[in-house]
């Protein structure tokens, strides 16, 4: 069985223990499937939480389900015994053990040279114990003030531990997302909701064919391209020999061709989470209606290859990460009666860097991130401040501003692909920081150039 593996390991040009991550990775799906079959509330949640621990053995080992176990009971521990301060304690207990793992097994080298470990699937399993906590803090506030999202979500009695279980585990959806809501999962297992038994459901399975077909087409767009556009040449001194613009082109194909690696995973996420049923999320409002299935959908492809605006990004890249973040951590950092400012802003992507690990490329990369929404948004303010009879200088701005997220997103990007602080400041310094320079110019340019605002309909807030 090993020789096996590892001839078909060599194969796909993968490494032994990538490749058991994959087939278990690709194994969710017929797990999830199966689920529909499995009897009564408690079958499904015990069948939930044990097929997702299996999976975790299978692909990382016994130590795994030992690191997964240490953030749950935290988690739930916290909730038993210190609810009203439950949220905070979770956050930072869960958030501390999992820069302990991070600085431990530095997981970012490994993935480097072809290895893996469980480290990745913590990552997700801690946003999920995260948002559990804080819905049961908040069921103990009244609901007048809370936003829309906690009124949703928050939990008024604590769910017991199988249920739990069942939901950090399920559909293997801790391996790579996407991460959703515990009320979502008990209304789903219970047939409550959207899922009532009393209702006919939507047919998953033309939703999951697409997402399929996406999985093998990004899988070979990916292994196509790779071998083209390695990491390694940021390095090297030949690439130090060409031209400005040969080294910014080579920077977007570099992190256009690494996104589709990103594309594939998720693609089989969505794919588990829609068979299973889980990924509905109601119907739309066209006639005859269509189900969606946004609850399984993690990236919006063109939404992030064509983007308008790096204010777009996420919304579209990592759907459910950055819904967690806006949630969790950007909203709450908002004082009452004040509007969200470029703290909120950067303290949201600084969480964001830590959750990914403390490699110096994911800092820079977030911290390069605020810096490209916030001159994001001044382009779009000025564009937003033009008379309607200046239709040519608005389109020129459009144009600007989605020239501007391109060229800033594959120069940031860079940093997030090699980590190292040594091949980050060679690659940006490459093509002489333009990424961080013209950012940080637009943002002293929006407090110099002050336009006034327009007299129009409600402005898209999230700009």
């Amino acid at each position: 069985m090993e020789l096996d593996m590892e001839s078909m390991a060599a194969a796909i040009g993968v490494s032994v223990p990538v490749l058991r991550f994959l087939l278990c990775f690709v194994a969710t799906i017929p797990v999830s499937f199966l689920w529909r079959f499995v009897p009564g509330r408690l079958g499904k949640h015990m069948y939930a939480a044990g097929s997702g621990a299996l999976l975790s053995y299978l692909s990382f080992g016994f130590s795994s389900i030992l690191h997964f176990l240490v953030p749950m009971l935290l988690g739930y521990a916290s909730m038993v015994l210190f609810r009203s301060r439950c949220g905070i304690i979770t956050f930072f207990l869960g958030f501390g053990y999992l820069i302990g793992c991070h600085v431990y097994y530095m997981s970012g080298d490994a993935w480097k040279e072809g290895g893996i470990d469980a480290t990745g699937a913590l990552m997700v399993l801690t946003l999920k114990v995260i948002s559990c906590a804080i819905n049961y803090n908040d069921g103990l506030l009244k609901e007048e003030g809370l936003r829309e999202a906690q009124k949703k979500n928050r939990l008024t009695g604590l769910p017991s531990l199988i249920e739990y279980f069942g939901y950090c585990l399920s559909c293997g959806s801790h391996f790579a997302g996407p991460v959703y809501e515990i009320k979502d999962y008990l209304d789903w297992s219970e047939g409550k909701g959207i899922w009532s038994h009393s209702k006919k459901g939507p047919s998953p399975y033309g939703a999951t064919i697409r997402a399929l077909l996406q999985v093998a087409f990004c899988m070979a767009l990916y292994l196509y391209l790779v071998p083209h556009f390695p990491l390694s040449r940021f390095t090297d001194p030949l690439y130090q020999e060409w031209g400005f613009w040969r080294r910014l082109g080579y920077q977007y194909m570099s992190g256009f061709t690494a996104r589709w690696k990103y594309y594939f995973i998720w693609s089989i996420s969505e794919a588990a989470i829609i068979i299973s049923g889980l990924g509905f999320s109601g119907w739309t409002e066209s006639s005859p209606p269509k189900p969606r299935w946004d609850r399984a959908k993690n990236v919006d492809i063109l939404g992030v290859e064509l983007a308008k605006s790096a204010v777009e990004l996420p919304v579209v890249w990592n759907i459910q990460v950055s819904t967690w973040l806006r949630h969790y951590v950007y909203e709450r950092l908002i004082q009452k009666g004040k509007k969200p400012g470029f703290f909120q802003l950067l303290a949201t992507q600084t969480v964001s860097a830590v959750w990914h690990g403390l490699y110096p490329g994911y800092i820079i990369f977030f911290v390069q991130s605020a810096l490209m929404i916030a001159g994001s948004r001044v382009i779009y303010r000025w564009q937003q401040a033009l008379p309607p009879t200046m239709g040519l200088v608005k389109k020129i701005l459009v144009f600007l501003n989605f020239a501007y997220t391109l060229l800033v997103l594959n120069y940031s990007c860079v940093g997030f692909m090699v980590l190292s602080l040594h091949e980050t400041l060679a690659s940006y310094g490459s093509v002489y920081y333009i990424g961080t320079i013209l950012p940080i110019v637009l943002i002293l340019l929006g407090y110099i150039i002050r336009p006034a605002k327009p007299v129009r309909s409600k402005a898209r807030k999230e700009q």
